[in-house]
């Protein structure tokens, strides 16, 4: 087991946040479990054990369906972080079965392949637009201009949520997905808190809108529920419908804005994929992989496992490297190259096990519809300006992506 520190995984650096990937080809070489002292993490850099360990029972998003923070050997939260803990802690990502099960089984009926299908026409006639716009104005911000607006208003649009009201859902997402990053400051913990109560007051009013005046939407579908007895709770309501709001776009958004930006930077594919319109598909799958939106998963232990040798106690906290199994040369062929024919394809971007992306297939037409409308619509589409990385580790994704058209 070697020391991190003596590694040059670090993700507060510039440099690694650019490019991560050798330093987690350096991990994975020196080992399959490695202590993160500044963390206080355990990290898991290969394929096989991040796959093997998102469905191993042993493991949980939470600990407190079975222990208390002191039996835990945890500190409880500072008070004034309560809003965005009661918010977060409320959603199924962060919940384990029997509670992790009900909602899910609630939520689900929302995402089965019919209602997904039905949504097509929808998200292509919106991608669509949207690229128009952007080639009508000669290029603009890819980000701003087609990965954001569209998966959020798909999610929004599930959720019911007026078009009106839309604009404020994205800052309040970056304010609360904030809190995700590792050793997340005060200043950090002060926006996801403001952002935690002013979502939550938002959607209480729009729950009682929707209470007095149904509609053909998922927060009206989960108040049927409630109201029918199905132990919903109207916290978890309202916790489910921002997970589903911040999970239902950010992997789309960044997914798009590094595909594209890692397609510039491999003109060989670019000029595959414009010519072959059939490898949108497999060009989707192989960009999640080589610049993984989610780079880290974390988990607790609940009872004590052993991982090549090394004993991790009850606990403890595992970081599982999405980013690094996506690059495990043992499961991926070739992994630094990109690859739009790659056939064999096992990245796990989606997560796996229980809580595996509830929302996946919608990512996949939402990423084939802003795909497909940028080729056909933009065909010399270019890079106006070198991009800027966000400074985050665990969600990674671009400030912007500068794009001309024409």
């Amino acid at each position: 087991m070697a020391a991190p520190s003596a590694l040059a995984f670090d993700p507060w650096d510039p440099a690694f946040l650019a490019d991560p990937y050798p330093a987690y080809a350096e991990l994975r070489a020196r080992g399959r479990v490695h202590w993160f002292e500044p963390t206080n993490q355990w990290l898991v850099p290969h394929h096989a054990d991040v796959s093997a360990l998102l469905r191993d029972r042993r493991l949980g998003r939470t600990y407190q369906h079975r222990f208390t923070h002191e039996d835990f050997g945890r500190t409880a939260p500072p008070p004034e972080h309560e809003p965005f803990h009661v918010l977060n802690d409320h959603g199924m990502l962060d919940l384990e079965p029997p509670d992790h099960t009900r909602i899910r089984r609630l939520v689900s009926k929302a995402f089965t392949p019919r209602t997904v299908e039905q949504l097509k026409p929808y998200v292509r006639g919106l991608a669509g637009e949207l690229v128009s716009g952007l080639v009508d104005a000669g290029g603009g911000d890819l980000l701003t201009d087609v990965a954001e607006p569209l998966p959020v208003a798909v999610i929004a649009e599930m959720l019911g949520i007026p078009e009106s009201d839309r604009a404020q859902l994205r800052p309040w997402s970056a304010d609360i997905c904030g809190m995700y990053e590792l050793n997340p400051s005060e200043e950090t913990a002060t926006k996801a808190v403001r952002a935690s109560v002013e979502f939550s007051d938002y959607l209480l009013e729009l729950i009682a809108a929707r209470r007095k005046k149904p509609g053909d939407d998922l927060i009206s579908g989960l108040i049927a529920a409630y109201d029918e007895g199905d132990r919903l709770t109207e916290q978890e309501m309202i916790s489910t419908a921002v997970l589903l709001l911040n999970a239902g776009h950010e992997a789309t958004v960044n997914s798009t804005v590094n595909g594209w930006w890692a397609l510039f930077r491999n003109p060989d594919q670019l000029a595959a994929l414009r010519a072959d319109h059939s490898l949108i598909p497999s060009a989707i799958e192989e960009l999640m992989r080589y610049d993984t939106p989610l780079q880290l998963f974390e988990r607790w232990v609940l009872d004590e496992i052993e991982i090549d040798g090394t004993t991790i106690p009850r606990g403890a906290e595992i970081a599982m490297l999405f980013g690094s199994a996506n690059h495990d040369a043992t499961v991926f062929e070739n992994p630094a190259a990109l690859d739009l024919t790659r056939k064999d394809n096992p990245h796990i971007s989606f997560s796996a096990g229980i809580h595996y992306c509830i929302g996946a297939p919608l990512a996949r037409i939402e990423l084939a519809a802003s795909m497909t409308a940028l080729l056909e619509q933009a065909p010399t589409l270019r890079l106006a300006a070198e991009p800027e990385r966000k400074p985050n580790f665990v969600i990674r994704g671009l400030e912007g992506l500068s794009v001309e058209v024409g």
